[in-house]
C-alpha cells in the first residue's frame, strides 16, 4: 500500500485567483519592520483614526457580559432603521429599513449581491482600473467580468458612452464604484443617473459601491454627493463602517436592496453567513449620533488636508497625478516618467527608500506598467515623510 504527502485537489477557482498586491507590499514592508527598519506604509486604504469615541464606549457597553445571540440574517431591526433615517438626513433618499441588509463588511455585501445576481457565463461590466476584489467576487460566481478601459478623460470611470459601446448580449449588468479605489475620483451625478438608466433600459441590474461616499468633497453649497439611490430607486447599493467611520476591522457594512430581492438575499444570509457580528452591530448604532458623525465630519475635513499635503508632494518630486481624486483617500499617480515599470517602482521604493506603495497591476490592465496607488489614510506626518523619501529615490533614478 502506497501513501501520498500531496494536498487536496485546488479548484480551478483558487488557482485562477489572482493575489492582492497591496496585501503582498504590506507583508514585505513588515518583513522589513522586523529587521529593524522604518517603513513608511501608504499601500493599504485603512484610516489611522480607529472608530469614533461614542462607538468604543458602546462596545465595551456590549461587552459587559451581556448574552450576545445571533441577530436576525439582515442584522439588528434598530441598525437597518439607523442606516435608513442616515440616507434620509444625509442624502435626502428616502429607505424603507426592509431594504437595509446589515452584512459582515462591504466584502459580504458584494458576495451576497452577486450570488443573488449573477449566473455562470453572465457578463459584468466593470471599469478598468477598479478594485480587485470586486471581479474576484464576481468570477467566484461565474461571472465573465469585462474590464473596461478607461482613461482621464473619463476620470478613470465608466460613463453612458462607455457602457453603450461595451453592452452586449451577454451583458446582465454593470458594476460601479463611486468614489472609486485606486483612483479616489466619483462619477459626476449626471452621468451616473445615464449610466444607471442606460443599463435599466436594457434590463441589466446596477450595482453600486458607496463605500467612500461620504468622505467625497461637498458642493459648492456644502451639499454632501447624491447617492445613487436618488438616482436609480432600482440599484443595489453597497457601503461600509471602514471608510467613513474608521471601523476597518469590525467588518462591518450594509447594502440597499430593491424590494423583490430582499428575500433572496435574507434566504442567502442565512446560509452563507448567519449574521453579522451581534456586538459590533449593537456598537454601530453609535455611529449615527451626533458626537460621532462631528468627529467624522472633522477626519474628512482632515483627509482634504493631507490630499493637498500628497498631492502638492507628489507635483514637487516629478510624479504627475492625472486626475486629482475627490472622495476615496487614494492617488493615482503616473511613473512612466522614471523608466521603471510601476511594479519596479513600487519594488525599489520599498527597498531602497522603505516606501510601500501599490502597483497598478492590482487594478486592471490599462493602466497597470504606468501607474502607482498611494493611500492618503496614513498621518501627516507619516505622508510628508513618505514623499521626503520618494523625492530623494527619483531623484536618484534620474542621477
Amino acid at each position: 500500500m502506497t501513501s501520498s504527502t500531496a494536498g487536496p485537489r485546488l479548484s480551478a477557482r483558487a488557482r485562477g485567483t489572482a493575489p492582492f498586491y497591496a496585501l503582498e507590499f504590506g507583508r514585505q514592508a513588515a518583513a522589513l519592520e522586523a529587521q529593524g527598519h522604518k517603513v513608511v506604509k501608504l499601500s493599504i486604504g485603512e484610516p489611522d483614526f480607529g472608530a469614533p469615541a461614542a462607538v468604543r464606549e458602546a462596545m465595551r457597553e456590549a461587552m459587559d457580559g451581556r448574552p450576545l445571540p445571533y441577530t436576525a440574517a439582515l442584522g439588528l431591526p434598530e441598525l437597518r432603521e439607523a442606516i435608513a433615517g442616515f440616507y434620509a438626513e444625509r442624502h435626502g433618499v428616502e429607505v424603507d429599513p426592509a431594504r437595509v441588509a446589515v452584512t459582515a463588511g462591504a466584502s459580504a455585501a458584494l458576495v451576497l449581491a452577486a450570488a443573488a445576481l449573477v449566473d455562470p457565463g453572465d457578463e459584468v461590466l466593470i471599469a478598468d482600473p477598479s478594485y480587485p476584489c470586486n471581479r474576484q467576487i464576481m468570477e467566484s460566481f461565474g461571472a465573465r467580468v469585462r474590464l473596461v478601459p478607461t482613461s482621464p478623460e473619463t476620470r478613470f470611470q465608466l460613463d453612458a458612452a462607455t457602457v453603450r459601446a461595451h453592452w452586449s448580449a451577454d451583458t446582465r449588468g454593470v458594476m460601479v464604484a463611486t468614489p472609486a479605489n485606486p483612483t479616489g475620483t466619483s462619477v459626476p451625478t449626471e452621468e451616473l443617473a445615464a449610466l444607471c438608466a442606460l443599463a435599466a433600459e436594457r434590463g441589466g441590474w446596477r450595482l453600486v459601491d458607496e463605500i467612500y461616499l461620504d468622505l467625497a468633497d461637498r458642493d459648492a453649497d456644502g451639499r454632501p454627493p447624491r447617492s445613487a439611490l436618488a438616482l436609480d430607486p432600482g440599484a443595489v447599493v453597497v457601503n461600509s463602517f471602514s471608510k467613513y467611520f474608521g471601523m476597518t476591522g469590525w467588518r462591518l457594512g450594509w447594502c440597499v436592496l430593491p424590494e423583490e430581492l430582499v428575500p433572496a438575499v435574507d434566504r442567502l444570509a442565512q446560509n452563507y453567513f448567519l449574521c453579522a457580528s451581534a456586538p459590533a452591530q449593537l456598537a454601530a448604532l453609535a455611529c449615527f449620533t451626533p458626537a460621532a458623525l462631528a468627529e467624522c465630519e472633522e477626519r474628512r475635513a482632515e483627509f482634504a488636508r493631507r490630499r493637498a499635503l500628497v498631492l502638492d508632494g507628489l507635483a514637487g518630486i516629478g510624479l504627475p497625478v492625472p486626475v486629482p481624486p475627490d472622495g476615496a483617500f487614494y492617488v493615482y499617480f503616473d511613473v512612466s516618467g522614471t523608466g521603471l515599470s510601476s511594479w519596479e517602482f513600487c519594488e525599489r521604493a520599498l527597498r531602497e527608500a522603505h516606501v510601500a506603495l501599490t502597483p497598478g497591476l492590482d487594478f486592471g490592465r490599462v493602466s497597470a506598467g504606468t501607474h502607482v496607488r498611494l493611500s492618503y489614510a496614513a498621518s501627516s506626518a507619516e505622508l510628508a515623510e513618505g514623499i521626503e523619501r520618494l523625492g530623494r529615490f527619483t531623484a536618484a533614478l534620474r542621477a
